[in-house]
């Protein structure tokens, strides 16, 4: 039993020395097995698939490359079905770039390992690389009739796949020189020659860039093909054949491109140019008309503040002007009556109250007393009042000046009954009828337009109200000049 145990510790030593062995690696990284796989000795590849591990055979070189991805690059058909058999999974295994070995052998144009690694796993057609390429775009870049043929079999929605640069397999194709291959994919589905890359790209843009002009008749032969398709850059195929140096290829490019309707791209959109052209020129120009408007006015606003102040200036002066002329008006006549013509008797009474020319001076002075006080109390009640706090204040005063005058009235009458004296007393009742009646009515009429003036306020509140706000910059400004406040 022992010399049993003994004999199966041996052989599974053994079996570890000998997989040590042939899976030791030279300066390469290269494993026997990958250099039997490489050089196409299937022999030796079966020999030694029996003494490795899964970790063995799958073990990469310093190329990136593992036994599989060496046979299927290399086309040993039969090398790659004998690694499969033993080990499907090699099937997931990624080279360089994330390239799987169906993309290694689509690029080589092996159709028959192709057909061999499709046969474990159909799924691998869309597996690509890290740059979003798949076999399809590979094969067709390089020009394999055949796997692109038979990919197609397989799948033909593949076709419109695209890149991490929007580009599909027939972006590819075109770069190459395979008319063949171009009219595969545009057999597979013609709507792919009008998609673009994320440059704006079509395939004619493409082939137009690379002098395939043998391509470029196939594309232009398409019905649907739109020739002058612009490229983001603003470009069409015409555009980039011109910016090509100058040989016979480019030129039969060139007739080529315009026998089939080709334009540059400024002739093409000279319309839309000029009518976005005009749309800024037209924006510009009511942009600076608005501008314009603007500052006019502003300029508007400034000259009407401005006339408003000035006007507001010759009022006050105006004011101020009459109502001092009014004052001493009202002094001299005041003062006349206490120094009459011709002098006075014992009891107060004028000398020559009885004659005419004493009778009109008396009435001339009397009107001239009244007026004068009537138009100081207009001009102090009537006062363009800015502030809440000066009409307050201005209300104040006016009281008392009404005061004063109805006063200085009452003084001026009392005072007229002396000087006449008693034989001339009708005199000093007319005087005071007048004086009465001009006052009253001087009053009454400044009480009315107190009235008439705030409603008139409240009136014009109400609608600024209802305008929410808004003011005119003319039209409005004419209340500013007649807005007096009779306190």
């Amino acid at each position: 039993m022992m010399g049993t145990t003994s004999s199966v510790d041996f052989d599974a030593e053994v079996v570890e020395i000998r997989a040590a062995v042939v899976e030791e690696v030279n300066e390469l990284g290269e494993t026997a097995l990958f250099i039997a796989a490489k050089n196409g000795h299937l022999d030796v590849v079966k020999e030694l698939l029996q003494y490795m591990t899964k970790e063995g055979v799958s073990l990469k070189s310093n190329s990136g490359l593992d036994p599989l991805h060496i046979a299927a690059s290399q086309g040993y058909q039969d090398i790659v079905q004998v690694l499969l058999d033993h080990y499907p999974e090699l099937t997931k295994t990624l080279g360089q770039s994330n390239a799987t070995p169906l993309i290694t052998a689509a690029t080589k144009g092996h159709v028959d390992v192709l057909h061999v690694l499709l046969s474990k796993d159909p799924h691998l057609l869309k597996i690509p690389r890290s740059n979003g390429k798949n076999a399809l775009h590979l094969a067709a870049r390089q020009g394999h009739v055949d796997v692109v043929k038979h990919i197609l079999k397989k799948d033909t929605q593949l076709a419109r796949h695209t890149d991490k640069k929007g580009q599909t397999a027939l972006h590819m194709a075109v770069k190459g020189i395979s008319s063949e291959v171009v009219r595969l994919l545009l057999g597979a589905d013609s709507a792919i020659a009008m998609l673009p890359d994320k440059f704006g790209n079509t395939a004619l843009h493409v082939a137009t860039r690379k002098k395939r002009i043998e391509i470029v008749n196939e594309l232009l032969a398409l019905s649907d093909i739109d020739v002058n398709i612009l490229t983001k850059d603003r470009k069409t195929a015409l555009d980039i054949a011109e910016g090509l140096p100058f040989s016979e290829e480019t030129a039969e490019l060139k007739e080529c491109l315009e026998r089939n309707g080709a334009v540059r791209a400024r002739e093409l959109n000279q319309p839309r140019d000029e009518l976005r052209r005009t749309v800024k020129e037209i924006k510009q120009h009511v942009h600076t008309q608005l501008e314009q408007t603007r500052k006019t006015n502003k300029n508007v606003q400034d000259i009407a503040k401005h006339l408003r102040k000035l006007h507001k200036f010759g009022l006050y002066n105006a004011t101020n002007s009459v109502t001092v002329v009014a004052v001493l008006f009202a002094t001299v006549a005041f003062a006349s009556i206490f120094t009459l013509p011709g002098g006075d008797r014992d009891d107060g009474s004028s000398v020559v109250a009885s004659t005419i020319p004493f009778k009109i001076f008396y009435v001339a002075n009397a009107f001239a007393l009244f007026f004068s006080l009537a138009v100081v109390l207009v001009q102090i009640t009537i006062v363009r009042g800015e502030l809440k706090s000066e009409r307050r204040v201005t209300k104040v005063i006016n009281k008392l000046m009404w005061l004063a005058s109805i006063c200085t009235s009452v003084a001026f009458t009392s005072s007229s009954y002396i000087v006449v004296g008693r034989h001339n007393r009708w005199a000093a009742i007319f005087i005071t009828a007048v004086g009465g009646v001009t006052m009253v009515g001087i009053l009454s009429f400044l009480t009315y337009y107190a009235v008439i003036s705030k409603r008139r306020r409240a009136e014009r509140k109400r609608e600024k109200l209802k305008r929410k706000g808004r003011e005119s910059t003319l039209s409005g400004d004419d209340s500013d000049f007649y807005n007096f406040y009779v306190i």
